[in-house]
């Protein structure tokens, strides 16, 4: 991994994208604000479930037309979530619903209740906004798509030249609400639960020591939940930050051990939108969407204002400091 100068904004950047059903449009507004920088470049980018469909436009967009195809493309497709009903009735029963399905769709709709066929609408409406083939050309960012192996339960890291529509299906598959997308004998489900999103995959894949993580589920409630969808709403964006959380210690650790170099800022979604831990990460309110989206703008304006000793950089190291007690 190559060293980095002291400057700020860093000039190359690797991004790990968290998954939470639409709270990921607050990562749209990040990318979007980023790519509006010609200083910096991206080098490396993790994803999982809603987070790995944000990577997909991302580098897939820079691929085919730089900076201004990846705005566009993260454009078309929000815009498409916010406006056209089809594609709304698609997401919701893909990437976009919460894990804890079963709350939000009722105990009608179960994996074993679906035909795998259900999911080619979705696979077609992916690929009308992703172009697969030009995330194996060279001038693409490396990608690293997390899924999650039923067999064992391991993260299964899917890189450019293997990803493909059930990739990102899989990335993105609810188990209470879908069959598994089986790929090449193995059948996953939603990557968030092995990895939310991939953070020591990526440093290994990184030639940057600067990484740029966007949390957009919630740690932080001040409210014990006592009705059903509370409760599994939380118990929800707890299981999302679990894995993610003991990265972050093995990377503090490998900082102050092995690998000084390592720069890991974070940018939250719930720093920037105050009760964030009550609302549905399957809420498809055309508001609701936009101020994600403004949200994520301001915060990665303050990010790029910010120093390189400023505080805000270390938030995630920092987080993870009682895992550690």
């Amino acid at each position: 991994m190559q060293t980095r100068a002291d400057q700020w904004p860093p000039r190359k950047l690797s991004l790990a994208l968290q998954g939470g059903g639409t709270f990921a449009a607050f990562t749209w507004g990040v990318l979007e604000r980023l790519l509006e920088e010609p200083s910096i470049e991206f080098d490396a980018i993790s994803g999982a479930s809603a987070g790995a469909i944000n990577a997909l436009l991302l580098a897939g967009g820079l691929a085919e037309g730089g900076r201004e195809g990846a705005r566009n493309r993260l454009n078309r497709f929000w815009l498409r979530l916010m406006h056209e009903a089809s594609f709304r009735s698609l997401m919701l029963v893909g990437g976009f619903s919460p894990a804890g399905s079963s709350v939000a769709f009722g105990p009608t709709l179960r994996s074993g209740q679906f035909d795998p066929f259900d999911l080619d609408p979705l696979r077609q409406a992916l690929s009308r906004d992703i172009n697969f083939a030009a995330l194996r050309e060279a001038r693409c960012p490396k990608l690293l798509i997390a899924a999650t192996r039923i067999r064992d339960g391991q993260q299964q890291i899917f890189g450019n030249d293997a990803i493909t529509a059930d990739v990102a299906l899989a990335s993105t598959c609810p188990p209470l609400v879908h069959c598994a997308v089986e790929i090449d004998g193995e059948a996953y489900w939603d990557g968030g639960f092995g990895g939310n999103p991939p953070l020591i995959g990526l440093v290994r894949q990184s030639t940057t020591a600067d990484l740029l993580l966007i949390q957009v589920t919630p740690t932080r409630d001040s409210f014990v939940p006592i009705t059903l969808a509370a409760i599994d709403r939380r118990l929800d964006q707890i299981a999302a930050n679990s894995a993610l959380k003991a990265e972050i210690a093995a990377m503090e650790w490998a900082q102050s051990h092995a690998a000084p170099a390592l720069r890991l800022s974070t940018i939250a979604a719930e720093d920037s939108i105050e009760g964030l831990a009550q609302r549905s990460s399957a809420d498809l309110g055309r508001g609701f969407i936009r101020m994600l989206h403004r949200s994520g703008r301001e915060a990665a304006e303050r990010w790029l204002g910010q120093s390189a000793t400023g505080a805000e950089t270390r938030r995630a190291l920092a987080a993870a400091e009682p895992a550690l007690a």
